[in-house]
């Protein structure tokens, strides 16, 4: 009975969460259906491991991977992977004394925050590219611009900490180019519960905020099926 209950909740948050990303990810191909899953940016090794796919051996692949890290958010606290264990999180860069662009991206983000705010699974992250400035009592400041839940983390921390991260963690660019002047990348960036980055979007895009919380379902339907996997 306890498995069939929790098999039945499985079904119904499937349902509920990951639907309309499936569906967004079915394409007809000669009168059949076909799920296509989401891609995995960055390098990749071929690992000594494999597996048979109807009687043929295919090689695992390794993909790239986050590195651990060591923020501070809005409220003072530490954060590392331990706080996205299992979890999936979208990761942006900003600074609070940034032009337009970073209000607008930053609106966009709290709208999905919103969505998601009852969804255990789903946490977003801003990180500054001006932490001398961007002291978690600025960003305390800065976030009550929106309404910011306890999903959604604005974190700071030494640049040369958030600047590795952007380029060899998130593969995209931070760089201070003058003391006002910041290079950075726009793009939201969907992070996996395995920590490997599944997808980026301009965070300014309407189109691509669409498919982004799209593939956000397409990520929880994914952890929710290794849960089933798990229970037989």
């Amino acid at each position: 009975m306890r498995k069939g209950s929790v098999l039945k909740k499985i079904i119904i948050l499937v349902l509920i969460l990951a639907l309309p990303g499936f569906l967004y990810y079915l394409l007809t191909a000669k009168g059949k259906n076909r799920y296509k899953p989401l891609s995995f940016y960055g390098p990749k090794q071929v690992a000594k491991t494999g597996h048979k796919f109807h009687g043929t051996y295919i090689p695992d692949t390794i993909y790239h991977k986050l590195s651990d890290f060591n923020l501070t958010d809005q409220n003072g606290r530490q954060v590392s992977f331990k706080n996205f264990d299992k979890k999936i999180f979208i990761a942006s860069f900003f600074y609070t004394n940034c032009p337009s662009v970073c209000a607008e991206v930053n609106k966009n983000i709290a709208e999905l925050a919103y969505a998601y705010r009852k969804n255990p699974m789903v946490y977003f992250t801003s990180i500054t590219v001006d932490p001398k400035r961007d002291t978690p009592e600025a960003l305390k400041k800065y976030s009550s611009r929106f309404e910011v839940t306890n999903k959604w983390l604005f974190l700071s921390g030494d640049t040369s900490t958030t600047y590795n991260l952007a380029r060899k963690g998130f593969l995209v660019n931070a760089v201070q180019t003058g003391p006002d002047d910041f290079i950075y990348s726009d793009k939201l960036i969907l992070i996996d519960a395995e920590k490997r980055i599944r997808g980026y979007y301009n965070g300014t895009s309407a189109a691509d905020l669409t498919k982004l919380n799209d593939e956000i379902k397409v990520l929880i339907a994914e952890e929710l099926r290794k849960v089933d996997k798990a229970l037989y």
